[in-house]
């Protein structure tokens, strides 16, 4: 009753009043009243979505006072030193290397700007998962780096809290929480029947409550404190868990949750009970976790399914009671499959928890375990999370974590969304588990490390198979299934990442190290990778599904595998974890043991099968590597046995061999993705967790094994055995005869590899850096950025600072030069790149570690040209250079049995016997071939072994190839003579013995010099022939070792049948031996080798090793080589170097050289005829280039031809004929004619860059804060806006459309790339592109194309007027006419407007329609609005201003493009774009449908004084513009555009005289109205004075005299603006002074008015300094004589030259200013003082560092709907702020990039993305990405803002970016354009 009352009541009221109960010493009503009310508004039964709750909690909360202000008082207390600011995923946040102990230190960018981090290594990152804020915590981070705010520790001296303020809190929250969690249990239902729909609508209608909560996190850390307390207060969950007795919908809940908690084990209670009963009857529970073996049975399980039931015994808990299930030790629980040894974890006996069911003891868990269930809502994250900088909190929340973690696991496996959910898993793992502290404190008391391992495991066994490895049918090895979801999504990446990060702490590792159990189950996972994804070669048919499975295998096994190895290895760095070290390395090799039994294996690989997947292999490696590098332990104490060495070798060579077989192109059939993991096997990211360990792994077994027996293993994996015979043929029982080279370059590629790397042998960090970052470079040159990426470094990314990375700086000056980012004219932005220094090419380059290293084959071949290229450019070789040999660091000396590889018999027989076939050019040899062969010999002649006599002795026991070398030493063996071998040959071969007849004998002795067949006593030579099988080798070595090392017969009893398998079946031809006669050693074969290559007799004379100069050896071709070979050789060796010079001796005798055989004449031809064919197309190609040369220079020079023409002839007389044009399609040449009309190729656009000019030189600056703002009033386009607006207001319509111009915004610009067509091939060219079905950058509909000569993008054709010179010689020539005389032809010829040329009034032409058409599609090119400015639209005065407007702004438009003066004169780079000519033609032959009314002529109100014609003015509703208000250079437009065509040279500059005059009167006007009062007084009254003098008439201060009497006369128009200071200028005018501003403002006509003459007539314009341009162009306008210059300073008025008297027409033109009445005298003088100058246009300025963009755009909320938008854009020419792709600003289907780039721009926009650095160009339907502006230090961008270095304005970029605006050339340079659909 109480509580129906209370809530009667307010609620303020209420609030207070209990608040006051329960501060009373006995507050036993208070809280009874208190619990009551509770009780009735936190019903659970109520819906959710009812806020009342909340309100009344709220108020509660703040006892009576505003919740606002409770929220102030309670931040006062906060006592937090973290910044703890907790952000979801997109947010942009810091992370700073210099200051962060954790790797995963981040910071908000609050703290980082608010911090000092100059100069420290950083990065901007956008949060992938989340995260919070470490600012304050010196766990994670140095506290140099906290901010301001966290460093001074505000925190700690804060008044402490009273507690009467968090009383009401302490008893409402526990309260509310329950009743969340009793929303949750009623809302959650089992997943089977639940839809993920309705778990969302539950949290949904709790996003209230919860948002609540979080508010209450963010008061500080005095609410913090209360919540703590209260989640993690025991005695409260119990009481309100249950719910009261008497609430069944409680009871049902509790139900519900209770159910749920049943299944969080990590087996569910049905499987528990089923598997206790298999065990033992029921017994006490094992240990749970106790068997992790992969295949156990529950039952009694004989393995009928392996991995089946794989987790039975995993969680076996017999349903005893919880406390006596671990009294009893576990016996044996069931039996297992195969040999696997029962596991026992090591604590579980303390903690059976880890599998069994959860139970929950405070509210923290409760809601913990509802945010599992839920999957991780982002609200309760951030809930959670929030609560962090809380101690107490911290620590009881992470064991909560650590105890839920396995269900987390579960939960994830399960569910639908798994990549969210992972995120947000990670987002609160990686708060808790990087910290030291904490994971080390969890890992003692919680067992931390059991649950990871155990969980994993579970994990794992989820997607086991049977592995098929080997021997299919009995392996009982398992893997994982890499086609599982739970590896293609990467599903276990959350727990794998918590796994990796807890290792990177040394406590935890040094942990698990120590527990042995721990890992042996590690291994046992581990081996779960070993050997997935195995790739069955395909040899009938193509493989039909390619299945892609390998990403995941790749994925797991580095992330899962070699990542935590990578960590673990971190910890074991020095002599004092030795025994850590031990102890891995025998679990690896138990494990090793383990698996090949498990898969069957002898000694044989399975053939045509390979699995890229050993990562117990490369755990074995990598700890072996570290034990000897870093540890100092023995090699020899951690190898196993000889047998065990063999049989761990096959797996890594065999994946060596296959990738040699896929290079081969044996694996075809498989499809591309077996190519793919060749490639990903070596990338840049992987190499060092897979080819490296593997490739050190082979360099061990290789120093421990019998070389001969490793080195034959070699070349029979590698296919290659049957091929090293000294026979010219052989047959290959496993390789078609085209794979046999690749193959055999590839086996001898890996010896000289595995012979010559030493990166885990010898190298120290910094050289093994130093040989990466030298192979990348020499490859290609480098941005900083990919030369990062593409150095291998520990990849595993928790490990902290990486090794070496603080020399990786100084590494990379050592070895490259920066070469700064250039452009390029064509406009591919280069980036900044590394490039090596010579001294790099001269002494670091080493081929085989590029070939190490290549991904694709491409980059190798690439790394030799630009060695070749450096070595002919510092003159060292001009040839074709071979790989250069390169040093080598010493062996340690654990592996100097390595160098036996090179000294054994077996290798120098292989060897011998390729010098052999290459010297007898036997097929599949090749230059690569001997480059490998010389390689090796080198290698010998470098490593020499330190022969042990007494250990050489037993060894040699009668092999059958000993008598082919004595010993194994090289040096000995080099000069070792042979002289009969034994071959098995076809019977088909020319060495089989067969007596020929006479006549072939010759063909018999042609096979080469020294085999000569043998005849007569052949049986003693048998006797010494040598015989050599490399196989039957192999297998005895084999056999004596596993006899030597094993006394089980079993294994000596080998089948001896596979040893024929190499004998290819009875195919014919049969094999026979014969005996070839070789007598050569291998120094012998090398001289014959060199000599053969030089192509020389002598080229070796007996004396020359004594002439050697050896420094000339490092670089050169195949003959250096084998000099450098002979020369250290002889060095070693006397007795080498007597062989040495006696075979040269014999081979080079001083011959003279007409006996030359002939059959080296021949090679000699053949060499000289090569040479010859060479040079005679180098020649021709030569040649070639030259014309293509000439052809494009002279293509792209074409300027409008006719003025090209007139340029050229120059004298009158010459230009009778016709223009002549060439057609790009039809190739034929001739005029333009009517019927058949050539037309110029064109680009039309629209174009506002005139209109954003402003008056001020310097651009606009981008407003970087909200105090700074673009006012874009003061534009070119918005004045001339303003004015026409305002004539329409006073004057007549029509009149003020001829008086303006348009076009200043969406003018149409016209360019041309200069090539001409046939109009009609044009049209046929059109059709065809229509029909071309290839998707095109363009669009054929809208007429678009590329020229088709030089493929530029255009989209019309400008039809050429036919040529008629015959008339051009009047038309130029100078006129002596006097000016009246002129001024009344012009008029005549006005008068004559109307009148077509006769020819085309009688016919509609074919040109005439094809102007029609051009004209439309100008009409088509900008928008409706930018055409209609007068009140009737579509009036035909509209259509005269908009044609003569696309004139000027063409013309404006190549002024601004030629700088904006014509000062520099001559032809640009804009005159050749330019087609005004024609233009002009097309645009004349439309105006002159218009005609002028004869009494508004202007011409005569130019030219004539008329007479008042007060009566016609009554009638008009509105007077004509007044003369003086004209746009000048429009009526210059008007004129020429509307007379008959082509014009006299001589009326032109008559009209532009009369103008002057016009314009020369406006100036004067305008300075007037500048003057203040007292100036205007004192000028007119010297202006007076001056009148009646001879040269008043050209005097300025006369004629601004008069003017200013004339506007003050009557009505003044200066009265208006007395009170406007601003608009009069502060100095003082001097006549100087006077004269230079009438000069400016007459400076743009003259610039248009010449350039339009150079245009129409040809004339030169030539230079001038910007000084003179006034006298030059007047000059050339005729307005000035061109005499002498005088030494007095031309004056703008001595250009004047008045047809009538200047005063009287003065007076008239004034009169019609001040005649207008009363309401427009005002406007008067704005329209009078205009400045018609403008500043060329520009771009916004831009801040130098693009954080300042960044910081103050990329939260800013848009204008339209006021949310932050996803992709954020700025509008370089005018600031707009924009968004890209943002659907809420969408307007009639049109996004607002595009929307913006029509108004700003007239559909050209330069946008720049803030989220992506990155400009984007909008052009039309088309939009391109263009490049940034914005570099790193490094001269890179940074697109997207991946890496997130600080960037700088390029201003080189920048300005190439405005020129491309300005010309317009955005369609020509940017090559990848594509159709935005408006979407942008």
């Amino acid at each position: 009753m109480m509580a129906a009352s209370l809530l009667r009541r307010d609620k303020k009221a209420t609030a207070a009043h209990l608040k006051a109960d329960l501060n009373r010493t006995d507050n036993s009503s208070g809280v009874r009243q208190l619990q009551e009310l509770l009780d009735c508004v936190l019903n659970p039964e109520k819906p959710a979505a009812d806020t009342e709750a909340l309100d009344w909690c709220k108020c509660l909360i703040a006892g009576g006072e505003g919740f606002e202000e409770f929220c102030k008082t309670v931040r006062s207390y906060d006592n937090a030193t973290l910044c703890g600011l907790v952000w979801t995923a997109n947010f942009v946040a810091y992370r700073c290397r210099t200051c962060g102990i954790s790797p995963c230190m981040s910071l908000c960018a609050e703290c980082f700007n608010n911090g000092d981090h100059t100069g420290h290594d950083f990065n901007m990152f956008r949060s992938q998962a989340g995260g919070a804020c470490d600012c304050g915590d010196s766990n994670v981070m140095r506290e140099s780096g906290f901010c301001r705010r966290h460093r001074l520790r505000t925190g700690e001296n804060v008044p402490s809290v009273p507690r009467d303020l968090l009383l009401m809190s302490e008893t409402v929250l526990p309260r509310f929480i329950i009743c969340i969690l009793q929303y949750l249990r009623d809302g959650y239902t089992e997943p089977d029947t639940s839809v993920e729909r309705d778990l969302q609508k539950v949290l949904q209608q709790l996003e209230p409550q919860i948002s609540f909560l979080e508010d209450l996190t963010k008061m500080g850390g005095a609410m913090r404190t209360v919540l703590t307390k209260i989640l993690t207060n025991q005695q409260t969950f119990k009481d309100l868990s249950m719910g009261q007795e008497e609430n069944v919908y409680a009871k049902n809940n509790y139900e519900k949750y209770l159910s749920a908690l049943k299944n969080s084990g990590l087996v569910s209670s049905e499987e528990k009970a089923g598997a206790g009963a298999g065990v033992q009857a029921g017994a006490a529970e094992p240990p749970p976790g106790a068997e992790a073996g992969a295949g156990a049975e529950a039952g009694a399980g004989a393995g009928a399914e392996a991995g089946a039931g794989a987790l039975g015994l995993l969680g076996a808990t017999a349903p005893a009671s919880p406390d006596d299930s671990n009294k009893e030790e576990d016996q044996d629980g069931g039996q297992c499959v195969g040999q696997r040894k029962r596991v026992k974890l090591s604590s579980t006996t303390k903690d059976p928890s880890i599998m069994d069911s959860l139970k929950h003891k405070c509210f923290l868990e409760e809601l913990l375990f509802w945010t599992i269930k839920y999957e991780f809502p982002q609200k309760m994250v951030t809930f959670l999370l929030n609560m962090l900088p809380d101690q107490d909190y911290k620590i009881t929340f992470t064991k909560t974590f650590v105890q839920h973690y396995a269900f987390i696991m579960k939960t994830l496996m399960k569910s639908h969304e798994s990549d969210t959910m992972s995120n947000r898993i990670v987002h609160i793992s990686v708060q808790l588990f990087s910290n030291e502290e904490l994971a080390r404190h969890v890992t003692e008391e919680c067992q931390l490390l059991d649950i990871m391992v155990t969980v994993l495991l579970y994990m794992m066994e989820s997607c086991l198979i049977k592995s098929e490895l080997q021997d299919e049918e009995n392996s009982r090895h398992v893997v994982v299934n890499c086609g599982e979801a739970l590896l293609k999504n990467n599903t276990y990446w959350p727990l794998v990442s918590d796994f990796i990060n807890i290792l990177s702490h040394q406590s935890v590792a040094k942990k698990f190290l120590e527990d042995h159990s721990l890992l042996m189950l590690w291994m046992t996972f581990v081996s779960f990778f070993q050997g997935m994804n195995l790739n069955k070669r395909e040899l009938n048919e193509h493989v039909e599904f390619e299945s892609q499975t390998y990403y995941a295998a790749f994925a797991a096994e580095l992330e899962a595998c070699a990542q935590p190895m990578w960590g673990l290895l971190t910890h074991c760095k020095v002599k004092e974890t030795q025994e850590y070290t031990k102890t891995v390395v025998r679990y690896c090799l138990e494990t090793l043991q383990i698996w090949f039994d498990a898969i069957g294996f002898v000694d044989e690989p399975a053939p045509n099968q390979v699995t890229f997947h050993l990562p117990l292999h490369r755990y074995y490696a990598m700890f072996l590597s570290k034990a000897v590098k870093c540890q100092g332990l023995d090699l020899d104490s951690l190898l196993p046995d000889q047998e065990m060495l063999m049989k761990i070798m096959v797996h890594p060579l065999q994946i060596q061999a296959s990738l040699s077989e896929v290079h081969s192109n044996m694996w075809v059939r498989n499809g591309l993705q077996i190519k793919g993991q060749a490639m990903t096997y070596v990338q840049s990211h992987f190499c060092n967790s897979m080819i490296d360990p593997d490739m050190y792994l082979l360099q061990v077994c290789a120093s421990r094994l019998d070389p001969d027996y490793f080195i034959s293993s070699v070349f029979e994996r590698f296919k290659v055995v049957d091929l090293l015979t000294m026979a010219s043929q052989h047959q290959n029982a496993v390789l078609d005869s085209e794979q046999e080279r690749p193959m055999l370059e590839g086996a001898l590629t890996f010896l000289v590899i595995l012979s010559s790397l030493r990166i885990h042998l010898g190298m120290g960090d910094d050289e093994i850096l130093q040989a990466e970052m030298v192979s990348q470079l020499c490859m290609n040159d480098r941005t900083h950025s990919s030369l990062l990426d593409l150095i291998p470094e520990n990849p595993n990314p928790k490990s902290g600072i990486v090794p070496s990375s603080c020399s990786f700086e100084d590494m990379l000056s050592a070895v490259a030069d920066f070469k700064a980012p250039v452009f390029e004219p064509g406009g591919s932005m280069q980036q900044g790149m590394y490039t090596p220094k010579a001294e790099v090419w001269e002494k670091e380059f080493d081929p085989i570690m590029v070939i190490l290293r290549t991904v694709y084959r491409r980059d190798v071949q690439s790394a030799m040209d630009r060695y070749s290229a450096f070595l002919k450019q510092s003159g060292m070789h001009t040839g074709n250079p071979w790989p250069p040999y390169k040093e080598r660091t010493p062996l340690h000396p654990c592996y100097r049995g390595l160098a036996r590889l090179l000294h054994c018999k077996t290798l120098h027989i292989v060897i011998f016997t390729l010098l052999y076939k290459i010297w007898m050019d036997h097929q599949n040899m090749s230059e690569h071939v001997l480059c490998m062969v010389l390689y090796l010999i080198e290698l010998g002649l470098d490593n020499t072994v330190q022969e042990d006599k007494e250990e050489e002795e037993p060894c040699i026991e009668e092999h059958c190839h000993d008598s082919w070398f004595p010993g194994t030493n090289l040096l000995t063996n080099l000069h070792h003579v042979i002289n009969f071998v034994r071959v098995r040959v076809p019977e088909t071969a020319p060495e089989v013995k067969r007596e020929p007849p006479p006549s072939t004998s010759a063909e018999a002795s042609t096979f080469g010099q020294s085999s000569r067949r043998l005849t007569g006593n052949w049986r003693e030579n048998l006797r010494e022939a040598q015989v050599f099988s490399l196989v039957a080798e192999r297998r005895r070595k084999f056999q004596e070792i596993i006899n030597r090392s094993s006394t089980e017969a079993s294994q000596s009893a080998r089948p001896k049948s596979s040893s024929t398998r190499w004998v290819p079946p009875g195919t014919p031809p049969q094999l026979v031996t014969e005996i070839l006669e070789v007598r050569e050693s291998m120094v012998s074969l090398l001289i014959k080798l060199h000599q053969k290559l030089s192509a020389k007799q002598s080229a070796l004379t007996p004396t020359w090793l004594e002439d050697m100069d050896t420094g000339r050896h490092a670089h050169g071709d195949g003959i250096t080589a084998i000099e450098r070979i002979l020369t250290k050789a002889a060095a070693r060796s006397r007795q080498s170097r007597r062989c040495i010079q006696e075979i040269c001796g014999k081979v080079c005798p001083p011959v003279p050289p007409k006996k030359n055989s002939p059959s080296d004449k021949k090679t000699m031809d053949k060499d000289e005829r090569r040479q010859r064919a060479r040079e005679r197309q180098q020649k021709l190609l030569a040649e070639f280039a030259s014309r293509q040369k000439s052809f494009m220079e002279t293509a792209m020079d074409v300027e409008s031809p006719e003025t090209e023409a007139a340029m050229d002839l120059g004298a009158s007389e010459l230009m009778e004929s016709e223009v002549l044009y060439d057609c790009v399609i039809c190739g034929q040449s001739g005029p333009s004619t009517e019927e058949r009309p050539t037309g110029l190729v064109v680009l039309l656009q629209a174009s506002s860059v005139l209109g954003h000019r402003c008056r001020d030189e310097q651009a606009k600056k981008l407003p970087t804060c909200d105090q700074e703002h673009i006012y874009p009033a003061d534009t070119c386009g918005a004045a001339h806006d303003v004015r026409l607006t305002l004539m329409q207001r006073f004057f007549k319509d029509s009149s003020c459309l001829q008086s303006v111009s348009i076009g200043w915004d969406g003018g149409v610009y016209v360019q041309t790339c200069g090539h001409t067509l046939h109009i009609d091939c044009h049209k046929s060219y059109m059709e065809s592109l229509r029909n071309d079905q290839v998707l095109q950058g363009f669009s054929v509909d809208k007429g678009e194309f590329t020229c088709p000569l030089c493929r530029q993008f255009a989209n019309s054709v400008l039809p050429c007027r036919p040529g008629r010179g015959t008339e051009a010689g009047g038309w130029r020539a100078p006129s002596s006419k006097t000016t009246s005389v002129l001024v009344k032809e012009v008029e005549d010829q006005q008068d004559t407007l109307g009148l077509f040329p006769v020819s085309s009034h009688t016919t509609e032409s074919n040109l005439s329609k094809e102007m029609e058409l051009v004209i439309k599609d100008i009409k088509n090119t900008t928008q409706k609005k930018y055409m209609d400015y007068g009140r009737n639209p579509g009036s035909p005065d509209n259509d005269f201003l908009f044609m003569y407007s696309v004139a000027r702004t063409n013309l404006e438009l190549e002024l601004v493009h030629r700088g904006g003066n014509l000062c520099s004169g001559g032809a640009s780079a804009a005159a050749k774009r330019s087609c005004l000519n024609q233009l002009f033609h097309v645009l004349n032959m439309h105006m002159r449908l218009y005609s002028i009314d004869s009494a508004y002529n202007p011409w005569n109100r130019l030219t004539q004084i008329t007479h008042c014609r007060e009566a016609d003015g009554l009638d008009e509703e509105r007077p004509e513009v007044p003369m003086l208000f004209r746009d000048v250079p429009s009526l210059l437009i008007i004129f020429v555009l509307t007379m008959p065509q082509p014009l006299r040279k001589e009326h032109f500059l008559c009209v532009v005289r009369m103008l002057y005059n016009l314009l020369y009167a406006q100036a004067l006007a305008a300075l007037s109205g500048r003057f203040s009062p007292e100036e205007r007084q004192a000028w007119s009254t010297a202006g007076a004075l001056k009148k009646n003098a001879a040269n008043a008439e050209q005097c300025s201060e006369a004629l601004l005299g008069h003017v200013i009497a004339e506007l003050s006369s009557e009505r003044s128009v200066y009265d208006v603006n007395l009170e406007e200071p601003s608009m009069l200028s502060s100095s003082v005018w001097s006549p100087q002074s006077m004269e230079y501003s009438l000069q400016q403002f007459c400076l743009p006509f003259l610039r248009l008015s010449c350039l339009l003459q150079h245009h129409l007539y040809g004339d030169h314009l030539s230079g001038c300094p910007e000084d003179k341009e006034f006298s030059s162009l007047a000059v050339c306008l005729g307005l000035l004589a061109p005499g002498p210059q005088a030494s007095n300073p031309i004056t703008s008025a001595s250009c004047l030259e008045w047809a009538v008297g200047a005063f009287p027409l003065m007076t008239q033109w004034c009169s019609e200013v001040t005649g207008l009445s009363d309401t427009q005298a005002e406007q008067s003088l704005t329209l009078l003082v205009q400045d018609p100058q403008w500043a060329p246009p520009h771009l916004l300025q831009l801040p130098d560092n693009y954080n300042t963009i960044f910081q103050h755009y990329h939260r800013k909320a848009c204008s339209a709907c006021k949310k932050v938008p996803k992709d954020p854009a700025l509008c370089l020419v005018c600031g707009a702020f924009v968004c890209l792709k943002g659907l809420c600003c969408k307007q009639q289907g049109i996004c607002e990039c595009v929307q913006h780039s029509q108004h700003c721009g007239a559909a050209t926009g330069i946008f720049l993305l803030i989220n992506a650095s990155v400009i984007i160009i909008i052009r039309g339907h088309r939009f391109c990405l263009w490049g940034s502006v914005y570099l790193d230090a490094h001269g890179e961008e940074d697109r997207d803002l991946r890496r997130g270095k600080p960037l700088f304005l390029c201003e080189e970029r920048y300005r190439v970016l405005e020129q491309q605006w300005v010309s317009h050339t955005f369609d020509h340079i940017n090559k990848r354009w594509g159709p935005h659909y408006n979407g942008l």
